[in-house]
């Protein structure tokens, strides 16, 4: 089998028309929702970026045990299975975090690799002194933390000022790499390519003619980078964060137009696969949030795209599925795919059977973020579940990779680390118990570290997603309660749940 999977990074599905028809300005994604079936309830596992990516790779959620950290040694990874069994793995992309303490493991499974410099933060051109006050003439000062090497805003600018014409940018590297694989590669048998794009993650920086149909009547300094905050900018400010942001949706729909093209131009419909999806979405201002990480998982980061196209399906193209999934299900789905055998510390489950028929399922949903409440979807209701007391420190990390995004695990952590007898999917390995360090770096220490790492708005409800789409009635005292808290402290046992994690949400 030859697959093509394309993986988008906070790609709010909500600004494609293929899952709003209000949207008119993403025809690439019309016209793969058309020549594919799209999922309508397909969700996220663990958060943010490299948890999810975790998840993708190894077929099972990790957020119970582990934050953002890399592939484990007992970790499967469907690339790496299908390279051991003669199916040739590519992956490009041009997002740092594979190359960072915290992703390490992840692009070393596939049997080649192609990584684009330049988007966000990559630490890239070496500027010792860079034009520190002509930069913070140039952008909002919201995004101007430039004298701080260690800063997110840092590398940024830098970066940009070998950022000029649209050939130059990672993404439109990206695809244009994607293309020279398939033009070398599209005889050849028994492949995997992922193209994998930053966009439309922040900063939100685009080529200025897609940012044309977008136009604010915002004039001042750029401002591209909005804050894991509340919406605290004026009104001209959040249209042109809003407008940039569409403006990258609107580069992401061209370039997946060039792969439909190439697919048009070259039949690859006949005997290729593809996938789209992306790790989760993006707040753009609903609840009065921006970005991810501190506030509830509402569906605008939650409920993610998700198109697959099967030359064994033709006959269903343009065709939806209700059925709940996630993004653990890829992995059993590309093995499958590939005639390659499960293993069995997969939770996911193989979507290949839903490409045949529409078929009622009580599959669920399970997620979120390490650390943080525990949420679950049904295709009918959204469920998030929060501790009574968000700053106890009692979930630990369970490890033999100790480092966090950027770091090693700090030496007040190692030092309370112990072995722990091993867990159903670590494959008889003991792991490294290792208390959390409340002023610590992972995402979602509630009484330390930096703010945008703090959970808010912790307060445990339900919401009927048919009836409230927006999620903003919560019904937690409805009928649902129980049934709902019954399945997910089902899901949390099926998840080898440590004994402290279910005990701190009262299973």
């Amino acid at each position: 089998m030859k697959t093509v999977f394309l993986l988008f990074d906070s790609l709010n599905k909500r600004m494609l028309s293929s899952y709003n028809k209000e949207v008119n300005y993403t025809p690439n994604f019309d016209r793969l929702a058309k020549k594919s079936i799209t999922f309508d309830n397909h969700y996220i596992g663990s958060m943010p970026c490299m948890p999810a990516r975790r998840d993708m790779q190894s077929g099972r959620l990790s957020f119970l045990h582990r934050s953002w950290g890399p592939l484990e040694p007992f970790d499967n990874s469907f690339p790496e299975i299908l390279r051991l069994n003669n199916t040739y793995t590519h992956l490009i992309t041009d997002h740092n975090h594979y190359f960072e303490d915290g992703g390490s493991t992840y692009h070393n499974r596939y049997n080649s690799f192609d990584f684009i410099r330049g988007q966000e933060r990559d630490p890239w051109k070496a500027m010792v002194e860079p034009p520190i006050e002509r930069f913070k003439k140039m952008y909002h000062q919201s995004q101007s933390d430039f004298t701080n090497r260690e800063s997110r805003y840092y590398f940024y600018p830098i970066n940009s000022e070998f950022i000029k014409e649209e050939k130059d940018f990672p993404s439109v590297q990206c695809f244009a790499s994607g293309l020279d694989f398939l033009k070398t590669n599209k005889d050849a048998k028994d492949w995997f390519l992922q193209i994998e794009t930053f966009d439309p993650h922040e900063p939100f920086f685009a080529p200025e003619r897609f940012k044309e149909k977008f136009k604010t009547g915002y004039n001042g300094p750029r401002l591209d980078w909005p804050q894991y905050d509340r919406v605290k900018e004026t009104p001209n400010e959040v249209d042109e964060l809003k407008a940039n942001y569409l403006a990258l949706i609107s580069l992401c729909d061209y370039l997946l137009g060039s792969i439909l093209d190439y697919f048009d131009e070259n039949n690859l419909w006949e005997d290729t696969t593809l996938v789209l999806t992306t790790d989760h979405g993006f707040m753009l201002g609903e609840h009065d949030w921006w970005a991810k990480n501190r506030m509830p998982l509402y569906n605008e980061i939650a409920s993610i795209p998700l198109f697959i196209y099967h030359p064994d399906y033709k006959n269903k193209v343009g065709e939806r599925r209700s059925v709940v999934s996630q993004y653990i299900d890829l992995m059993p789905t590309f093995l499958e795919l590939n005639n390659k055998k499960i293993p069995n510390e997969v939770q996911g489950k193989s979507l290949l059977p839903f490409l045949k028929k529409e078929e009622t399922s009580n599959h669920t949903a399970l997620f979120g973020y390490w650390g943080g409440g525990v949420n679950l979807a049904d295709g009918k209701y959204t469920f998030f579940n929060y501790p009574d007391n968000m700053k106890r420190s009692d979930p630990n990390q369970y490890t033999l990779m100790p480092t966090h995004l950027r770091q090693f695990f700090t030496l007040n952590e190692l030092k309370t680390a112990e072995l722990n007898k091993p867990f159903s999917f670590t494959k008889g390995v003991p792991v490294l118990k290792i208390q959390n360090d409340e002023a610590g770096p992972a995402i979602g220490n509630e009484t330390g570290g930096k703010d945008d790492m703090k959970f808010e708005d912790t307060n445990t409800a339900i919401y009927n997603i048919e009836e409230d789409p927006g999620q903003l009635k919560n019904i937690f005292h409805s009928s649902e309660k129980e049934r709902l808290l019954e399945e997910m402290k089902r899901k949390m046992i099926e998840n080898d749940a440590p004994s402290e994690v279910l005990e701190r949400f009262g299973f």
